[in-house]
């Protein structure tokens, strides 16, 4: 069975994310949506609701599970039995960058691939980084978020960042 695992905070997903994962479905058996959990992060959504809002919009793809992972993703793919890792590019600086990650993960996660697929250029712009932002302070983020993802998450953080 040929398995992929999608790591990232996902905070939140966007339109971005759901594309990759969308392409990516008919190379693999199985695609493990992996949110990661950082103590020393502040996340505009909880765990949970990134989970949940993770999984209403997947709810119809048999072939994508969710699911959290704390550590090293290399390890997280071992323990999933999952040979591959699937990273989406949207510009020359994601390269550089996964690049060295991926052959860090090579040989950390013994011999785990990591699929690149390039970011369509409708989404090439769109970053979880700057759709928080956009929510934070006060905008529309709906337009960056796949249906499914409800935003209403962000108040509390909102009030307790000021």
């Amino acid at each position: 069975m040929k398995i992929a695992v999608f790591p990232g905070s996902f905070d939140p997903i966007t339109i971005g994310h759901v594309q990759i994962v969308k392409r990516a479905l008919p190379l693999f058996d199985k695609i493990i949506i992996a949110v990661g959990v950082n103590s020393q992060k502040k996340y505009l959504y909880t765990l949970d609701e990134r989970l949940a809002g993770i999984d209403r919009v997947f709810a119809n793809d048999p072939k994508v599970e969710v699911d959290k992972h704390e550590g090293l993703t290399a390890h997280y793919c071992i323990k999933k039995n999952a040979r591959y890792l699937l990273r989406g590019l949207r510009n020359a600086s994601d390269f550089d960058y996964e690049k060295q990650l991926s052959q860090m993960n090579q040989i950390i996660g013994d011999g785990v691939e990591t699929v690149f697929l390039i970011s369509q250029p409708e989404f090439s712009h769109i970053s979880s980084t700057l759709v928080r932002e956009v929510i934070k302070g006060g905008g529309d983020a709906t337009v960056f978020l796949p249906k499914g993802f409800k935003v209403e998450g962000a108040d509390e953080f909102i009030r307790r960042s000021k």
